[in-house]
């Protein structure tokens, strides 16, 4: 499809330029898959982390695709806010959003082995953090000064790293398995391995929507192996189709509401670095599609559309929502900054959202197989953080706010045993690693003076010295 058949150059950068409906459709269900497997992959991780049986037998399976319902429903009325405005909501451009993986690590701890009875708290932390994340739409412009790329890149990257052992656990079996013969045989990771190399192949090697949607394609490739090796059967799939409905509503509340200190607290500090990530997608699509920076206008109703979707979500029983960064990617690739082409591509997702045949379909998925997939995106989350710390001065008094929040954050995510003295609330917000980590770089950002006296560094790393941005420190 050549961009001279849909408009001419004027039009394709300006977000209000509406193409031809056979044009917009396809174009639009392009940013889906881009972003599908991304945005279903949270439900089923903190499903998997609330002990949920992922069986079509099982009687937490109606939860589980419940939750992937939602995800993809609430995706699409969360885009819609981005896409139409509403009043000040919005940033009327064509920002595609979608159930974020930055609360995965507040998120697991709060769930983990409680089952359905976890999931309150959640939807609590969901829906207060959410409204704080709306409210950070008045002053964000004022705020980033205290999240550079050192703060920035360095969150980023512990996501990533906090997330990284679920990806090794379902490519080796899934958490169930641990400690049976089956975990980690070879037949499992052989699953997961097809997955990763196809996604590979077609990122490194193929162009357009095939690189796009690579990670995808790459699930579909090792959902067919696991149809040839017998670790999924025809039947499974059948069952899992039969025993999802056809049409489903949202349901308010079907979790409950809790306020717990720790979901609050945390939901609320990463709806702050959601925020920062927002600003940056804002300002990579106005750049990317228009040739222009964003206007304080965009950036503060992106914002809010971000907080009031996450609010409107965790009302349903769906997890926080942020703009997805692969897709300001393909609006650069094919140039159309309409925000109506997105509006069609949040209509399918809602659609889809209302069809749980859809989500049982997305359940069959073997674990070993989504394991491939996890193991490249939460790899893509820290690799997106190391090329932000790209842009840092490394220079002594840099280096030194990184490797204390790093070091102190990544050691508590590792062993959370060090902190079994503290308090509940202080215990799971600590233990989450990036949390920590946030907090210590931003407050030494703040405080530490612009040059540090170069014994003090010396001292601290073993006489290495920093220089030049994105440079290794001489030895």
């Amino acid at each position: 499809m050549s961009n001279a058949s849909i408009g001419s150059p004027e039009q394709l950068r300006d977000p209000n330029y509406t193409p031809p409906l056979a044009k917009a459709i396809p174009l639009g269900i392009q940013h889906v898959l881009a972003m599908f497997v991304s945005n279903v992959t949270p439900a089923i991780i903190v499903a998997g982390a609330a002990g949920f049986g992922f069986g079509s037998n099982s009687p937490d399976f109606p939860e589980l695709l419940y939750l992937i319902q939602m995800s993809m429903l609430f995706a699409g009325v969360a885009t819609l806010l981005q896409t139409i405005t509403l009043g000040p909501v919005g940033a009327g451009l064509p920002i595609v959003q979608g159930t974020s993986f930055a609360f995965l690590p507040i998120m697991i701890p709060l769930v983990a082995g409680k089952g359905v009875d976890g999931l309150a708290a959640v939807f609590g932390g969901v829906i207060i953090g959410g409204m704080f994340h709306a409210v950070l739409g008045l002053f964000i412009g004022k705020i980033r000064f205290a999240l550079p790329p050192l703060v920035t890149g360095l969150v980023v990257t512990m996501i990533g790293l906090s997330l990284v052992k679920v990806g090794i656990q379902y490519a080796a079996g899934g958490v169930p398995a641990i400690g049976t013969p089956e975990y980690g045989s070879l037949l499992n990771w052989s699953a997961a391995l097809v997955v990763i190399f196809v996604t590979l192949g077609l990122k490194f090697y193929a162009r357009g929507m095939l690189s796009v949607s690579a990670v995808l394609l790459g699930l579909i490739a090792g959902y067919i192996y696991a149809l040839m090796t017998g670790m999924l059967t025809f039947d499974t799939i059948a069952s899992s189709w039969s025993n999802a409905s056809a049409f489903a509503l949202p349901q308010p509340f079907k979790y409950g509401f809790e306020i717990s200190a720790a979901a609050v607290i945390g939901f609320c500090l990463m709806g702050f670095v959601s925020a920062i990530e927002t600003v940056g997608d804002v300002t990579g699509i106005t750049k990317g599609g228009a040739g222009r920076d964003a206007t304080d206008k965009e950036i503060s109703g992106a914002t809010y559309a971000d907080g009031l979707g996450s609010t409107v979500a965790g009302l349903f029983g769906a997890f926080p929502n942020t703009s997805f960064s692969q897709n300001v990617g393909l609006i650069a690739m094919t140039g159309v900054m309409s925000r109506h082409v997105v509006t069609c591509g949040a209509v399918f997702l809602i659609i889809c959202g209302l069809v749980p045949k859809v989500g049982g379909l997305i359940r069959t998925v073997p674990i070993e197989v989504l394991g491939g997939g996890v193991i490249v995106m939460f790899g893509m989350v820290v690799a997106a953080g190391v090329s932000m710390l790209s842009d840092v001065n490394w220079n002594r008094r840099n280096m030194v706010i990184f490797a204390i929040a790093l070091t102190i954050g990544l050691g508590l995510k590792l062993d959370p045993g060090a902190l079994q003295h503290m308090p509940d609330t202080a215990r799971i917000l600590l233990t989450t690693g990036l949390l920590p980590a946030a907090a210590i770089a931003i407050v030494l950002n703040l405080i530490l003076p612009d040059e540090l006296s170069e014994e003090a560094t010396e001292e601290v790393s073993g006489g290495m010295s920093g220089h030049g941005k994105g440079s290794l420190p001489a030895e």
